[in-house]
């Protein structure tokens, strides 16, 4: 059997199989119980250490422009 035909053969049959489990694994990965607390840190990196804090909705609209433009 020629070497090409053979790793041809091997990457249509385990190799496609081997990447499939893998995707599997990594989709449970991600959707394991207790890691939505971490994903939301990390999703909230962003909005550390800001140097002032947001402006409500109902804040905004009764502020004067000096306020609101700080």
């Amino acid at each position: 059997m020629e070497q090409y035909t053979f790793l041809r053969q091997l990457a249509d049959s385990w190799a496609l199989l081997a990447l499939f489990a893998f995707l599997i694994g990594v989709f449970l990965w991600v959707l394991r119980p207790g890691a939505t607390k971490q994903y939301r840190d990390t999703a909230n990196i962003p909005f550390r250490n800001s140097d002032r804090p947001l402006v409500a909705k109902d804040d905004a609209l009764t502020a004067t422009p000096k306020e609101a433009g700080k």
